[in-house]
C-alpha cells in the first residue's frame, strides 16, 4: 500500500470515527434532561462512599444541593457542543454564571445597569455552529425544567429532617414552658407544704417510665401516629398486667427472705444470751450448798 492510499483510508477511517462520535453524541444530547436529573439523584441520595443518605437534621441540604446542582449543570455543558479537536470554549462559565449565580434572566452590575442574557442566543461564543448540540436558550429551557423536576427531592429532605428533629424532641416550646412554670407556682407550694406528694408524683413517675421503655413509645410513633396508637393500644393492658406481675413477685420473694432474715438473727442471739443463764444457775447452786454446809 502505497503512501497515498495509505493517507486516504485513515481519513477514511477518521471521517468514520468522527462520524460515529457525532451521531452517538447527538443521540445522547436528546437524553441529556435524564442524564442530569440521574447525576443529580446520585450525588444528593448519596454521600461520598455512594451510601444512601438518611435526612437526620444534621446535614446541610443547601451545600448538598449546590453541589448536585454543580455537577448537573457541568454535564450539560459538555453535551452542549462537540468538541474532537480540542477546542477551548467558555460554555461552563457561562452557564455557571447565567445558570447558579444570578437568579434572573438580566443581571445588575456594580454599576447599577443591566446586562443582556448570556443564553439569549443560538449560538456558542468560539464554537462552530455545526458542533453544537444544544444552543444556549435550549439550555435554558432544559435548566428550567430540570430545576422544576428535582425540587421535589429538595422539599422532601427538608421535610424529613424537620419531622426527625420533631421526633426526637418531645419537649414543648419555650413560651409553653415559661408558661407552665408561671401557672404551677402555686401547685409548686403545695409540694412545698406537702412533701407525701412528691414521693406520690415520685412513684407515678417510675411507674410511667417504666411503661414508657416497656411499649417503646418512640419506636412505636416513628411509623406514624395512628400506626403508633393502634399498637400501643394492643399492648398497654398486657405490659401494665406484666409489671403487677413482677412488683407481686418481687413482694413475695422480700417476705419470703424476711422470716428467714429474723430467725438467723434469733439463732445469732442465743450464744450471746446463754452465758448469762448458766452463770446465774451456777451461782445459785452454789449458794445452796454453802446453806447445806452451814
Amino acid at each position: 500500500m502505497d503512501e497515498q492510499t495509505q493517507k486516504k483510508t485513515l481519513t477514511s477511517l477518521e471521517n468514520h470515527a468522527r462520524g460515529v462520535v457525532e451521531g452517538k453524541a447527538k443521540e445522547e444530547a436528546g437524553r441529556v434532561l435524564i442524564r442530569m436529573k440521574d447525576r443529580f439523584s446520585t450525588l444528593f441520595n448519596h454521600d461520598s462512599e455512594s451510601m444512601p443518605r438518611v435526612w437526620t437534621g444534621k446535614e446541610d441540604v443547601r451545600s448538598i444541593t449546590k453541589t448536585a446542582h454543580s455537577a448537573a449543570l457541568k454535564l450539560l455543558s459538555v453535551m452542549a457542543a462537540i468538541r474532537l479537536d480540542d477546542n477551548v470554549d467558555n460554555i461552563e462559565n457561562t452557564l455557571c454564571s447565567a445558570l447558579l449565580d444570578t437568579k434572573g434572566i438580566a443581571s445588575v452590575t456594580k454599576w447599577g445597569s443591566t446586562t443582556s442574557d448570556p443564553l439569549a442566543s443560538s449560538t456558542w461564543d468560539k464554537v462552530p455552529p455545526n458542533k453544537i448540540l444544544i444552543t444556549p436558550v435550549q439550555c435554558k429551557i432544559l435548566w428550567r425544567q430540570y430545576r422544576a423536576e428535582t425540587e421535589y427531592c429538595v422539599t422532601q429532605a427538608i421535610s424529613a429532617q424537620e419531622a426527625n428533629k420533631r421526633s426526637n424532641n418531645w419537649l414543648p416550646p419555650p413560651w409553653a414552658i415559661v408558661a407552665l412554670i408561671i401557672l404551677g407556682f402555686n401547685e409548686f407550694l403545695t409540694l412545698l407544704r406537702n412533701p407525701l406528694y412528691v414521693g406520690i408524683i415520685f412513684v407515678g413517675y417510675l411507674m410511667l417510665k417504666a411503661l414508657w421503655v416497656q411499649l417503646d413509645i418512640s419506636g412505636e410513633f416513628s411509623h406514624g401516629v395512628l400506626p403508633g396508637i393502634i399498637s400501643l393500644s394492643t399492648k398497654f393492658i398486657p405490659t401494665i398486667m406484666s409489671l403487677l406481675k413482677k412488683l407481686a413477685e418481687e413482694g413475695q420473694a422480700a417476705a419470703n427472705n424476711n422470716p428467714q432474715s429474723t430467725n438467723a438473727s434469733a439463732s445469732k442471739s442465743l450464744p450471746n444470751t446463754s452465758p448469762p443463764l448458766l452463770t446465774a444457775s451456777s451461782t445459785v447452786t452454789s449458794s445452796a450448798n454453802g446453806t447445806k454446809e452451814e
